[in-house]
């Protein structure tokens, strides 16, 4: 059998999403390592993806049938672009489908990490309630009010970031060499300030940038050194944009206030990642959560019911794909 599109996600992930797939089209759902993949992808016309998961080989688009890759999210790294590119297979995602969902993490991360709700909760658990309330009055923790914001990476996502940092009171600063919203940084008052300022002024710095080439390791040693002493590091962006052996050492000595990770250099991560071998204190200022910033029950639904109708538009309708990455 013969079908109209390969979907590498399980049909369970639309319908719980509230989203069905469409009946105009033979739609067959598999795993990415099903070793029928290479024949299927010889008679299919679009190939549909999440944005995590294994990269995929580009052997697997070579003499294919495939003219288009619907990426149920914003990010496509899972294919070689080159590859794509030359073949004139259409890349497509889906950009701001998670926008909300990621703000909202990034808001909520710096809130529990700066007023320490976590540590709170595992000191009371300990039976340590009466020192360690004392000792974050006598720490004279921050609110979010009135604190300076890096966003790094001011696109779709970095700008609903900012905007919900400035519904909080934040003063914000940003770092984009190509800003999209004008009028909405604008709206805002958030500030142009060089990479190198932003990390030496911000409190709180939230990274938004994809994996590519010239942000892989940006931040490392100096770049962390460079952030003000109790700054909060966030990283909901790509794994691998930030060097974790780095961030564990900066934890551990105290000089940053705090980091969120929601994505890794490998994932899932390996047992000896260096931010899980951090003791004590360190580890007590570090919030750690399984690549889910952008995943609610409503930014999935906008993801599916955004790529199933990009699918559609095009093998039903023989319409341009729309929001085509390259």
């Amino acid at each position: 059998m013969t079908y109209d599109v390969i979907c590498l996600r399980p049909e369970a992930d639309s319908l719980r999403a509230g989203v069905k797939p469409p009946t105009s089209l033979k739609i067959t759902f598999r795993a990415h390592d099903d070793p029928e993949l290479p024949a299927l992808m010889g008679t299919a016309r679009a190939l549909l993806i999440g944005a995590v998961g294994p990269r995929l080989p580009a052997a697997l688009f070579e003499n294919s049938t495939v003219k288009m890759v619907q990426v149920t999210g914003a990010g496509v790294d899972r294919v070689d672009e080159p590859t794509l590119k030359r073949l004139g297979i259409a890349v497509c995602n889906v950009p701001g489908g998670s926008n909300y969902a990621v703000a909202d993490y990034t808001v909520t991360a710096a809130s529990v990490l700066l007023r320490r709700f976590a540590w709170g909760d595992s000191e009371i658990r300990a039976g340590n309630y009466v020192k360690f309330r004392a000792r974050m009055i006598t720490e004279n923790l921050a609110s979010l009010d009135g604190l300076v914001v890096g966003v790094v990476g001011l696109g779709t996502v970095g700008l609903a970031v900012a905007q919900a940092f400035h519904q909080k009171g934040c003063m914000i600063t940003y770092f984009d060499p190509a800003p999209r919203n004008p009028d909405a940084i604008a709206a805002i008052g958030a500030k142009s300030v060089t990479f190198d300022e932003l990390l030496r002024t911000s409190d709180v710095v939230t990274l938004h940038v994809p994996l590519l080439p010239a942000t892989k390791g940006l931040i490392g040693n100096a770049q962390l050194a460079t952030m003000k002493p109790g700054a909060i590091l966030i990283q909901a962006a790509r794994g691998g944009v930030v060097d974790e052996t780095a961030l564990a050492e900066h934890l551990a000595s105290g000089h940053l206030g705090g980091a969120a990770v929601d994505v890794y250099s490998q994932e899932p991560p390996p047992p000896d990642n260096p931010l899980f071998t951090l003791q004590g204190d360190g580890g007590r200022r570090l919030l750690l959560t399984p690549h889910i910033a952008g995943v609610t029950r409503q930014s999935i639904a906008v993801l599916h019911r955004t790529s199933w109708d990009n699918v559609e538009r095009v093998l039903v309708r023989g319409e341009a794909p729309q929001n085509r990455a390259y």
